[in-house]
Parts: C-alpha cells; structure tokens; sequence
C-alpha cells in the first residue's frame, strides 16, 4: 500500500481505490452505544414531559413499556456486535431518536382525545416498534452477506409487483381517504407498497448493475448528445406504466411519484448521464398532467395546493382544510415552540399519521423542525455514504438507493404539509403512526447496517488493520 506524494492518502494495491482511515471496530461499537443511551434518554425525557405538560403527572405502565423497547434496541445493538462490528455507528441511535419523537407525539395525541390502553395509538405504536426491531433483528442475522439478494433480484421484482396490486384485489383491499394503498388480513391492516419498495429497490440495484453499460455508452448521437436505444427505453417506460397505474388506479400521487423517483435516481447513480433524468422527468410530468386533467383526485389536490385558502376550496370536501390547519399549527408554534404537551395539535386532522410533522411544529417550533430535518439528513447521509465506500456495483447502488428513498420519502410529505409541492398520502418515516411503515425502514435501517459492515471491513482489510 503505497503512494508517491506522502501527503496524499494511501492507495491500495489490490483495488487501487484511496483507503480511508477507520477505527477500530470495538470503538465503533463503543460510539453506537453511547449515542444510543443517549438518544433513549432524550425519548424517555419528551415522553415525560408530554405527560407532565399535559396532565400534571406521569403514566409510570407507559414509561415502563418504553423501558421494554428500549430493551429491544439494545438488543439491536448486541446484534451488531455480534454480526456486524464494522457497521455504521450513527445509524441506529439516528433512527432510534426519530422512533421516539414519533411514539412521543402520537401519545400527546391520544392524551387530547382521551384514548387509553389498546385503543391508543401510541401504545399501538409501541407494540409495532417492538415488532420492527425484531424484523431489524432477524435481518441481520439471516442476511449475513447482502450479495445473495443478487441472486433474487427478478424474484423480488415479482414480490414488488403483487406488493403493489394487492389493494386492488377484491376482498382484502381497502380504500382509506380516497386512496386504495391498504390491505386487510385476518382483521391487520397493512400497506404492501412500504415492503414493495425495499423490493424494487433490490431488483433495481441488480438490473442497473447489469445493464449500465449498455444504459451509459450505447446509443446514436443527435444534436451532440448521445440518446440509448430504444431497447434501453423499455425498462424506464415499464416503470413509468406502472408509475402512473398506481396514480390512476391506487389514487395516490405520492406512492406513484416514490417508486418513479427511485428508479430514477438510481438509474442515475448507475449511468453518470443527466439525460435519463430529463427524459424521465418529463415523461412523468407529462403522465401526472394527463392524470390531473382526468382524474378528479388530481384535480382536488392541485387545486388544494395552489389555492389552499380559497373558502371554497377550504370547505370542500377532500379540500385544503386538512393543509391550512396544519399550516396554522407551524405558524402557533412559532420559533421555539409551545413545549411538549402545551400545544393543541389534535386541531390538525389526521395529526398522527400524515400531518404529524405539523403536530411537531406546533409544540417544538421551527427549532425543533430544523433538528428533526438534521436527524433525517444525517441518516441519509450515512446511506449514502456506504454507497461510495461500497465495494461492488450491487452494493453502491442498493445502499445509495435504500438512502434516497428516505429522502425522496421526506421531502414528498413534508414538502407536500409545507405547501412546497401538492400533498400526499405518504407517511413520514419512523414518526407516522403506521406498523407497515415503521417495519419496512427498520429493514431498510438493517440493510444499510448489513452493506456499510461489509464496506468498512473490506477499507479496514485493505489499510492492513487487524480487528
């Protein structure tokens, strides 16, 4: 391992990649565990002053709940040390955090509306988080080496599409606000397309791997740019069809609008070329204003969107009601906020699941929304990360993938309740009430963990450092 200017980092001989500098995996585990306890600690403190500020007392059974998922992120973290020692440190105590701000709103929620024991969304929460966490679990002891999804990329491409569809099936699909995106089992209601999406980003990841050759050099030059084939197209229109049967069928311009936007990215990330975003961009546009003319759902929520305080518009129904009080929520919260359990966020419709980042605003201010914004970035940040240190295609496109998805999923929502883009119906990860959604990105969060393990151990055998 040798490099002719000793100022510069050094360069593997094997790879030829620069080698980053990375600690020991013990310390690694050391830094989780201490950001962990700490994140634990500021959930169990906002969840104590919820209660104080709204009742003047605090719920002891429901803190000793909180002890018990508390339990079980630890044991996340054992997992890691057993499995995973290379994994990225920040990643667990990030998603911790954001878990247990979103369980602290919902119970601020159900204290407004008087709602006790199962019928409480919080505790209901609860149980979905102790269930993630064992899924997060159980991936990274099954999923020992992330290459072996290579293998199954067309099955997962399957599972995608009947994830997708299952709504629509007669007698299990339900139809909640207007959207068809849920599924009723044995009396469990679930959202297939949070699971689906894992999935297509795995079939995306090893298609890309396989056809970007094709996808970045091959194709006739016009105008001086290099257009592919019209073979290559064909993947890019296949998504797009299905992009917009979700939009016209499933009515949900958010879900549509996820699954575009990952294929996209990552077709990006794969190819280097700019080209394949305008293309697909436009033909998306092109496919949502079609809808919009069409297809009165679009048409209420543009309509919301640009004219949200239209006392017609407001009134209607499926109108901007639901937008404007959440608007009102940011704007009572002001700058720091009324403080936790002070506020009155059940004002807001649907505040724990779709507007629970405007329940946020209210009693944490702009200061808290900028904090929570950090704590998503930073999660992002760290999957995206894996994505360059990876070391294969297969893993550089998933974890890069896994990581915008995330970010295309937050800036959908809270892009849509901040009148930045029309609103939608996705839920904010890990603070939405929503068991589906809370396990899908605790498997994402495994999967990071799983591909960033494999990319430090790979830099830490390249640098010679023994563990």
């Amino acid at each position: 391992m040798t490099s002719a200017d000793p100022t510069l980092p050094p360069v593997s001989p094997v790879t030829g990649r620069v080698v980053l500098r990375v600690r020991m995996p013990q310390k690694l585990r050391n830094i989780e565990l201490g950001l962990l306890l700490v994140a634990l600690g500021l959930s169990a403190l906002a969840l104590a002053l919820v209660q104080w500020g709204a009742l003047g007392e605090l719920d002891w059974s429901l803190l000793t709940y909180a002890s018990g998922l508390a339990g079980l992120t630890l044991g996340v973290h054992l997992a890691l040390r057993l499995v995973a020692r290379d994994a990225d440190p920040f990643i667990v105590p990030i998603a911790t955090m954001l878990n247990g701000l979103g369980i602290t709103m919902i119970h601020r929620l159900d204290l407004a509306a008087g709602a006790t024991g199962w019928a409480a969304a919080g505790v209901r929460q609860m149980a979905w988080t102790a269930v993630a966490l064992v899924v997060a679990i159980g991936v990274l002891l099954l999923v020992r080496n992330y290459r072996v999804l290579l293998r199954y990329r067309y099955l997962a491409m399957l599972a995608g599409i009947v994830l997708l569809t299952m709504p629509l099936w007669p007698g299990i699909g339900r139809t909640v606000n207007g959207a068809t995106l849920w599924v009723n089992v044995g009396g469990t209601a679930f959202q297939p397309g949070e699971i689906a999406k894992i999935a297509l980003a795995i079939f995306f990841a090893g298609y890309l791997m396989t056809a970007r050759e094709s996808l970045s050099h091959l194709g006739n030059t016009f105008l001086g740019i290099r257009w592919p084939r019209v073979r290559d197209l064909g993947p890019l229109l296949v998504i797009w069809v299905v992009a917009m049967a979700v939009l016209v069928f499933q009515r949900d311009l958010g879900t549509s609008l996820l699954y575009f936007g990952l294929f996209l990215a990552m077709l990006y990330i794969a190819t280097n070329r700019v080209l394949w975003i305008g293309l697909g961009g436009g033909l998306f546009i092109i496919g949502a204003a079609l809808a919009g003319s069409q297809i009165s759902y679009v048409q209420g929520r543009l309509m919301g969107w640009l004219d949200s305080f239209n006392p017609e518009i407001y009134n209607a129904i499926g109108g901007s009601y639901q937008l404007v009080q959440g608007m009102f929520g940011f704007a009572e919260g002001g700058f720091i906020g009324k403080g936790l359990g002070q506020g009155q966020p059940s004002f807001v419709p649907l505040a724990n699941s779709d507007y629970i980042v405007a329940a946020l605003g209210e009693e944490l201010g702009i200061i808290g929304i900028f904090a929570v914004l950090a704590l998503y970035l930073l999660l992002v940040s760290r999957g995206l990360r894996v994505g360059f240190m990876g070391t294969d295609d297969f893993g550089r496109l998933l974890s890069a993938g896994l990581g915008f998805v995330l970010a295309l999923q937050v800036f959908i929502v809270i892009g849509g309740i901040t009148r930045l883009i029309p609103v939608t119906g996705l839920t904010t990860p890990f603070l939405a009430a929503g068991g589906s959604s809370l396990v899908a990105n605790w498997i994402i969060v495994a999967l990071i963990l799983r591909l960033s393990d494999d990319a430090r151990a790979s830099v830490r055998h390249d640098a010679g450092v023994s563990a």
